[in-house]
């Protein structure tokens, strides 16, 4: 399984970006998908997250620093999720990675990175 993560960029603060991320490969099923980002000399953080959404409404989750300027969202038809940021700040200049849970057809889970896509918000 190949996580295939696009959209970064550079932009000025308050502009928007849309990240893309795909799964592809043998799989059942993907679960819970999600954005990490990684800005230099930090840690890796949780950025959104959302269920699959097949035994659930696709339940969302947000860091506390995006909540009500980014948005996540995704295709279950297509494996995607996509990660919709507004009224971007300094701040989340980072790289940012997406992460699948999948089910794998044998029944066994396991979690997938993304190659991780750069965004640069300048002030």
């Amino acid at each position: 399984v190949q996580l295939q993560a696009s959209g970064g960029g550079s932009v000025q603060a308050g502009g928007s970006l849309r990240l893309s991320c795909a799964a592809s490969g043998s799989m059942y099923r993907v679960n819970g998908m999600g954005w990490y980002r990684q800005a230099p000399g930090k840690q890796r953080e949780l950025v959104a997250f959302i269920t699959s959404g097949i035994t659930s409404n696709g339940s969302t989750n947000y860091a506390d620093s995006v909540k009500g300027r980014f948005t996540i969202s995704r295709d279950n038809a297509k494996n995607m999720v996509y990660l919709q940021m507004n009224s971007l700040k300094p701040d989340d200049t980072a790289v940012y990675y997406c992460n699948a849970a999948v089910t794998a057809t044998w029944g066994s889970r396991y979690n997938y990175w993304g190659q991780g896509t750069l965004v640069t918000v300048s002030s």
